[in-house]
């Protein structure tokens, strides 16, 4: 064969092959070819675990592509595993990490949505997060007060409790919504906590981190020694003061700054 021609085909083949390499970094594009679907799993799961890493940020809704993704996620075995997970490194730190003041200011703080309470069944019935959050539908859904526990935090919950540490909940829930939510918590199993505090008039422009980071100061001044935040945002945990120990739950449906 001609060295001419040997060369053409040469520049041929390496301008297909560098085509479609670029192309498999679209993930849009996989659509086309039936590598798409492990392709997908792939970028779905690492939007995911960058969610996780607070990575991503303020994110209004799941993405597209995603949603299908993060819907089984939630619903599945796997995502009960991670919180299983979670809440056993919860117990162990308990375990082995605490010499208890005994004074009645041990203390420990939980979240509520999606950390005591699961807002699963709802997001279920809203496209897994691939809705812009609509807090009106959310806050009515809250009142009927049918949100399931999760099984594996209830156990840490009775666990901390029985030690003899008091237990704060702080929730980005408004004060309106108190009575349904206690309502809530105890018709699960929730019970014994020292107080559930709620975002009131003054704190509805403040940013949840900076609400939650302001009641944790308040609950310092008044002497209380936290051993330990568990939480499905980052926001539970950010500022300070802050606890000895913080836990993240998973959930990629939503995300409260």
């Amino acid at each position: 064969m001609p060295m001419g021609r040997t060369l053409v085909l040469s520049l041929a083949f390496m301008t297909l092959w560098i085509g479609l390499a670029v192309a498999d970094w679209n993930i849009l594009n996989q659509r086309k070819r039936n590598v798409f679907g492990a392709s997908l799993k792939n970028y779905c799961e690492s939007w995911r675990i960058n969610v996780e890493l607070n990575n991503i940020k303020e994110f209004d809704v799941v993405p597209q592509e995603c949603i299908e993704y993060i819907g089984k996620y939630m619903t599945s075995t796997q995502y009960k595993a991670d919180i299983e997970r979670a809440i056993e490194e919860s117990s162990l730190y308990l375990s082995s990490c605490c010499s208890l003041n005994g004074n009645g200011k041990d203390s420990w703080i939980f979240d509520v949505d999606d950390t005591l309470l699961s807002t699963v069944p709802y997001f279920k019935r809203h496209n897994f997060g691939g809705e812009k959050l609509n807090i009106t539908s959310l806050e009515g859904w809250m009142r009927e007060a049918k949100a399931p526990a999760l099984e594996h935090t209830l156990r840490l919950f009775d666990e901390i409790k029985s030690r003899g540490i008091k237990i704060f909940l702080i929730s980005s829930r408004r004060e309106c919504l108190r009575d349904a939510t206690v309502d809530n918590l105890i018709k699960v199993g929730y019970h014994g906590w020292t107080s559930l505090i709620l975002r009131g008039l003054n704190d509805e422009y403040k940013q949840v981190h900076n609400y939650k980071a302001e009641a944790r100061k308040q609950l310092v001044n008044e002497g209380n020694d936290i051993w330990g935040i568990v939480g499905d945002q980052w926001s539970s945990f950010d500022g300070s003061p802050s606890a000895r120990r913080t836990f993240k739950l998973p959930n990629s449906l939503y995300y409260v700054s």
